[in-house]
């Protein structure tokens, strides 16, 4: 979580396992691209950066953040990971819309992390306009992406 005190893509490296016998899927919401994008880069670069092999990443785009918790269970089970991450956006909006899809897609990780057997991350940016995203995207709040990234390397280090 970005704060005033702690930013996305400050870590120490020392602390992430290497990652090079590890195979990743990221999955990426089509929806706000311009945030998306930012968040696949910085997930994908943080990737190689600790070892994953680019040929052990797949990158699969779905057209909304909703979509997200589906694919992320398909790809699961068609493609065998060893972690999933889900990146998507969602900017608050005149109506309620925003509520509906926010809870449904954290419950949906929620649940995929409780009831599967290797890790979903969870980098959805729920945010109230588009600079709180475009900072939370590679800006001054560091990159939800890269945080993600690293998430999914230090569960695998659980999980094994």
């Amino acid at each position: 979580m970005a704060t005033a005190l702690q930013n996305l893509s400050d870590y120490n490296p020392a602390t992430v396992p290497d990652a090079s016998d590890m195979r990743f899927a990221i999955v990426v919401s089509e929806w706000n691209p311009e945030i998306t994008g930012k968040l696949k880069h910085g997930a994908y670069n943080t990737l190689l950066k600790h070892g994953a092999k680019p040929e052990n990443i797949t990158v699969v785009y779905v057209p909304g953040s909703f979509e997200l918790v589906y694919a992320a269970k398909r790809i699961a089970m068609n493609i065998r990971p060893d972690a999933v991450i889900g990146l998507g956006c969602v900017i608050r909006g005149e109506t309620p819309h925003f509520d509906y899809v926010c809870a449904g897609v954290t419950q949906g990780f929620s649940t995929l992390n409780a009831e599967g057997d290797i890790p979903y991350i969870f980098g959805l940016l729920t945010t109230n306009n588009l600079q709180q995203a475009l900072d939370r995207a590679g800006g001054k709040h560091g990159n939800k992406g890269d945080e993600c990234a690293v998430a999914a390397i230090k569960q695998l280090r659980i999980k094994n």
